[in-house]
């Protein structure tokens, strides 16, 4: 069915509804925002650019704290570094909720580590940061699991003799198979023929996430679930990849050895089994094929989508990847690969990545947050179950802190000295209780797959550099870069 055809019976069943409904009613005291019409909210304040545009331009007229219906229900939207930092940061307790995403909500429905709340969220995150930590993360071990990988790429990369390819499979292989060492005990070979299935499904889910109709599902999620359309797809991808989760599981379960766990399943496992009498446990199956997921998804696709937008913007800019290129030649050299050790040594690689985090901006409108009760925060009255969008775009384009904070400009994170310079606005991960839980992994990845490549290759594109478009292909609840060719040339 046509997303017009769609939207029309949206607005149908909201004139309907209008003849039966009053206005939606305000709970406690919540910022102010436009008026809202009965069923349909806000909509007729969105824009066609998407539901970010339509938030920023509310805030010009509503200021950096403002409340938005999407649909009937209202969402508190947090504007500029300083609004984030205050909810997420100094209130960090009250706003550590976390709200749904209406797409993949059918599939998450509140269990695993990203999407839960409570004292399962609570004991789910201390499991997954422990756990993760004894198998690699936070630890020197996984400095040599990604520069192994990345030596993978660097033969894989060999074998296309410089010929063009699009990077987009290769930069989710990476990634995926850091993220899988540590939860399933194994790497993927780049051809494996599953592997790419998997790493597609993931690929094809994030853009629709982020597509227009994503952005439209989440307003009218309740109506629009029962019609087809993309969300169906999110779905029967999403279960694929859970389907090849479930196997992995009973693998592990048939192979296990209580006195040598193997990797993040096996812990569980494990764990499941000594709390087998507790019936209000959380280490049950449900809990730990979505927690898999949750790690599997965000621990590919947030990477490795930096990665590609990333090299993008080494083609668009060649200068800024001839720079690098030097450091790493004083630096590192070409007779060993790069190690952790260099970060502090090479401030403007450093300070290129954190602009490509920048202006990549991965989750523009962040990953929605509830407050945990009854809030007051800048004189309003957030009731308890709230919703809250941490409006990530808003810092990493806070003018206050980034001067044109449009343009792409490394040299903003360096100071007169050429060190690396801390900035209050540098949020790509979020801030607070619901950081990233994978962040310190992340980074370390960006920093040696990145240094690995540009040791070994020069990028180069069969487009001009003034002629590269950086026009996100999809731009929702993420920022999906378009596809490119890239050619990567052995030096």
């Amino acid at each position: 069915m046509e997303l017009s055809v769609f939207l029309s019976l949206v607005l149908l069943t909201g004139l309907f509804l209008l003849l039966v409904r009053g206005r939606p009613k305000a709970r406690g005291n919540l910022p102010p925002g436009p008026r809202p019409l009965p069923f349909l909210g806000n909509l007729l304040q969105m824009d066609t650019g998407g539901l970010l545009s339509s938030f920023l331009r509310l805030r010009e007229k509503y200021g950096d704290v403002f409340t938005v219906y999407l649909g009937p229900r209202p969402v508190v939207m947090l504007c500029g570094t300083e609004a984030i930092r205050e909810a997420l940061v100094d209130q960090a307790e009250d706003f550590s909720g976390r709200g749904k995403i209406s797409i993949i909500e059918p599939i998450f429905q509140e269990y695993g580590v990203i999407f839960s709340n409570g004292e399962r969220w609570k004991t789910l995150r201390r499991f997954s940061l422990a756990t993760m930590r004894d198998f690699g993360m936070g630890k020197r071990s996984i400095e040599k699991r990604i520069q192994e990988e990345a030596q993978c790429l660097v033969e894989e990369l060999r074998k296309s003799k410089g010929a063009l390819l699009d990077p987009t499979f290769l930069f989710q292989s990476i990634t995926a198979n850091i993220i899988c060492s540590i939860v399933f005990g194994e790497r993927f070979d780049y051809q494996d023929g599953q592997f790419l299935r998997l790493l597609d499904m993931f690929y094809q889910s994030f853009a629709l996430m982020s597509s227009f109709f994503g952005q439209v599902f989440e307003l009218f999620s309740d109506v629009l679930k029962h019609f087809p359309g993309t969300h169906r797809q999110v779905y029967k991808n999403l279960q694929e990849v859970i389907t090849f989760i479930g196997h992995s599981v009973e693998k592990h379960r048939a192979t296990l050895d209580p006195s040598n766990p193997r990797d993040f399943i096996d812990t569980y496992l494990l764990r499941m089994d000594k709390e087998k009498s507790n019936p209000h446990s959380e280490f049950h199956h449900k809990n730990l094929i979505i927690t898999l997921l949750s790690l599997f998804f965000a621990g590919t696709e947030t990477t490795s989508t930096t990665l590609r937008y990333g090299f993008l913007l080494m083609l668009k800019y060649p200068h800024v990847a001839e720079r690098v290129k030097e450091e790493i030649a004083q630096v590192i050299g070409s007779h060993r690969p790069p190690a952790l050790d260099d970060h502090s040594k090479m401030p403007y690689t450093e300070a290129v990545i954190h602009e490509i985090q920048r202006f990549g901006d991965l989750l523009p409108i962040g990953v929605p947050h509830i407050v945990t009760r009854d809030t007051l925060f800048r004189g309003y009255l957030i009731p308890k179950n709230t919703e809250v969008y941490p409006i990530l775009s808003s810092a990493l384009h806070d003018p206050h802190y980034f001067e044109k904070p449009d343009a792409f400009n490394p040299d903003r994170f360096l100071d007169a000295n050429g060190a690396l310079k801390k900035n209050d606005a540098f949020i790509p991960f979020s801030a607070g209780k619901r950081i990233c839980l994978g962040e310190g992994i992340a980074r370390n990845e960006l920093f040696l797959f990145f240094t690995t490549i540009l040791q070994n290759f020069s990028v180069a594109s069969p487009v001009a550099p003034e002629d590269i478009d950086l026009t996100p292909r999809e731009s929702g609840v993420g920022r999906v870069p378009p596809t490119y060719q890239i050619r990567f040339l052995p030096h």
